[in-house]
């Protein structure tokens, strides 16, 4: 899961939207560093990361990558279940619209960057005014951000080239998509995440 899909499962679980959004930033114990419920919140993440690995839809869609883009298949499917969240959010949460959800969020999180790690503050001042979490639902942009990663990461150069793998199997990964999302909706709403 990447940013969009942490922050929906987070609202379904009344879990602190900053710590989900935050986890990747932040290393080893979280404890001392943040209050209760933001470290509540990145364990929450980091909970989702492991159950999302383990599952055997994503295995079969890591199987889908070519070679040469295997080994960035995970950071790839993070973005694309973003994507399918993003288009299909009104069916997903049909309550509030998309743009709706992103400024509460973006309300519930921004207060606090202060007190957070320079490149999630840096990942923030790009990512609410260029609505990246609506622009998920663009392949285009999809290609986008994982040109951009595959910039400021060479030894991830192999993330431009998965973009094929996604686009050749747009169909089968949407499918697969739909067989687990649904499920960590429901886990996170009976907060079993």
């Amino acid at each position: 899961m990447n940013f969009l899909a942490h922050l929906h499962l987070a609202s379904l679980a009344d879990s602190s939207l900053l710590g989900n959004l935050l986890a990747d930033f932040v290393r080893g114990n979280p404890d001392e560093s943040f209050p209760g419920d933001v470290v509540a919140g990145i364990r929450m993440h980091r909970r989702v990361d492991v159950l999302t690995d383990g599952l055997p839809e994503v295995a079969i869609a890591r199987q889908w990558f070519r070679p040469e883009t295997r080994r960035v298949a995970p950071i790839t499917l993070d973005v694309m279940w973003d994507h399918f969240v993003s288009r299909h959010w009104q069916t997903l949460n049909p309550a509030i619209p998309l743009p709706e959800f992103v400024a509460y969020a973006r309300a519930r999180i921004e207060p606090f960057l202060s007190d957070t790690p320079p490149r999630f503050i840096n990942l923030n001042q790009y990512l609410w005014d260029e609505r990246w979490l609506e622009r998920y639902s663009d392949m285009a942009f999809i290609a986008n951000v994982l040109n951009g990663m595959a910039s400021r990461r060479p030894k991830l150069d192999a993330l431009r080239a998965s973009w094929q793998d996604l686009d050749t199997h747009y169909n089968e990964l949407e499918e697969l998509f739909w067989q687990f999302y649904p499920r960590m909706m429901e886990l996170a709403e009976r907060k079993n995440l």
